[in-house]
């Protein structure tokens, strides 16, 4: 079992790995100077394990945002033993572009930006993909396989010359080697059929960074938005989100941490598995009319590109100043025929009956392009705290202050109802809620964009306790801590 780079395809779940790979990669409007790309690297960063330590990084979440030095996909497969697996590991690299200037003396020293001629270059972190294959038969994985994998650093050098050719800097791209391990195991399941769980841990296991760094060194020698493909030549992965019966005890007993494995491909197919820091439903696609990559896989692109299109010459001087990336996106809007944004406007994919707002679909995915969004099944109660909350209950909001939206922090302390207690795929319950006092709450109540919070992230209210609009803090009686 020998890693390798491989020109073998995964079909059409090539194309949403790589908008995986780039999400959140740089936003709009694409400029350094904007705060948003002030903090990057949001998605499937494995940092080095005794950075992690030191900082509080060590946990066990589905997925999302949590930096962490591993993460664990665990999947149902069915096939023989001389069915050969094959697991495709993507990231990218961190590469920090250096801006320096040339001295009187020939020498070189850096800084924050250079204008050569009509050119100008900022100092800003790139980032480079890497990706490796591994293959082994399923007889080969009951003893499980490990291996570990090396990327090198490098430094590249670009001389930077003014309007007479007249060199007058240069830039200077540098990476640091990386080191990570990818175990892979198979093990009998015990059900009606013949079944294997499919367990894949990929670890940064640099030992170089030390504990107290800061994270934009740490980050030289993570592995970012790190994610799988899994194939299998001779037999099917099982859906985790909708597995046959026979199958959902097996399921269920399924550890993905940081990953949220699905089905990959086209319809109808199972040979290819997805396994992502940012959660799918099975068989994603990128829309047709979508005419390229924005980093920003869960917005509009036609709203992107009109708003790409407002930039000052100022801005998009800075846009490509920025990032090679940021000026291909700048490239491509500023040229993009009336035809191409004009299909970004809409496309109807399937007609459905009409439904009354807030009325609850048949597990229609929330991403298929022209479909309306299926609504979380809804259940009638839950106990927190020894009280039973339903909707109409009235409770405190008290979100976690990690790994939540940092959006709910500004919700601390306020009260609020409930309009709906839901279950989601993963057998969690949780609270959709509108808050008091706010002016737009009979309109969220109309469409059904409310805010959802975990049980133990709120705090039953008694009956008959009348909390006046917008208090946040104690009841009455209660201390708060300041």
């Amino acid at each position: 079992m020998d890693p390798r780079c491989s020109s073998v395809g995964f079909g059409s779940a090539e194309a949403v790995a790589e908008a995986i790979l780039y999400e959140g990669y740089l936003l709009y409007p694409y400029r350094r100077s904007s705060g948003k790309n002030r903090v990057r690297w949001q998605f499937g960063v494995l940092v080095p394990p005794a950075w992690a330590a030191a900082h509080g990084l060590v946990d066990s979440g589905v997925a999302g945002s949590a930096e962490s030095p591993w993460q664990r996909t665990e999947c149902l497969v069915e096939a023989p033993d001389d069915a050969v697996v094959r697991i495709r590991l993507r990231f990218l690299h961190l590469q920090r572009k250096t801006v320096e200037e040339r001295t009187a003396d020939g020498d070189h020293r850096p800084v924050d930006r250079i204008d050569a001629g009509d050119r100008t270059e900022l100092s800003f972190d790139e980032a480079v993909p890497q990706e490796f294959d591994v293959e082994a038969p399923v007889s080969d994985l009951a003893s499980g396989r490990r291996l570990d994998l090396r990327v090198p650093g490098g430094e590249d050098v670009e001389p930077l010359v003014d309007g007479r050719g007249e060199p007058v800097g240069r830039v200077v791209r540098r990476r640091w080697p990386l080191t990570a391990s990818v175990s892979i195991s198979a093990e009998e399941c015990r059900t009606p059929f013949r079944l294997r769980r499919l367990t894949v841990r990929v670890e940064n296991i640099d030992r170089t960074t030390p504990a107290n760094s800061r994270r934009a060194e740490a980050l030289r020698r993570c592995l970012l938005a790190a994610h799988t493909l899994v194939a299998v030549d001779q037999g099917r992965f099982l859906s985790l989100l909708d597995p046959p019966e026979w199958a959902a005890d097996a399921a269920r007993e399924c550890r993905n941490v940081h990953t949220f494995p699905v089905l990959a491909g086209e319809p109808g197919t199972s040979d290819i598995l997805l396994s992502s820091p940012v959660i799918l439903y099975d068989h994603p696609q990128i829309a047709p009319e979508s005419p390229g990559d924005l980093h920003d896989a869960t917005e509009i692109d036609e709203i992107l590109s009109l708003r790409t299109l407002t930039l000052s010459d100022t801005e998009k001087r800075e846009v490509r100043a920025t990032d090679p990336r940021a000026a291909a996106i700048l490239d491509r809007v500023e040229g993009m025929p009336p035809e191409v944004l004009e299909r970004l406007h809409g496309a109807i994919r399937a007609l459905a009956p009409v439904r009354p707002p807030g009325e609850a679909t048949e597990q229609t995915p929330w991403w298929e392009p022209g479909a309306e969004p299926a609504a979380a099944p809804e259940v009638e109660t839950v106990l927190v705290a020894g009280a039973l909350l339903s909707r109409g209950s009235r409770v405190r909001l008290r979100p976690r202050r990690r790994g939540t939206d940092a959006h709910d922090m500004f919700l601390a302390g306020r009260t609020a109802r409930v309009e709906q207690v839901l279950l989601d795929v993963d057998g969690t319950r949780f609270l959709a809620v509108t808050v008091d006092d706010d002016p737009g709450a009979e309109l969220h109540q109309w469409y059904g964009r409310l805010r959802h919070f975990r049980p133990e992230e709120v705090e039953p209210l008694p009956e008959g306790i009348d909390v006046p609009p917008g208090a946040a803090g104690a009841l009455p009686g209660e201390v708060e801590a300041r």
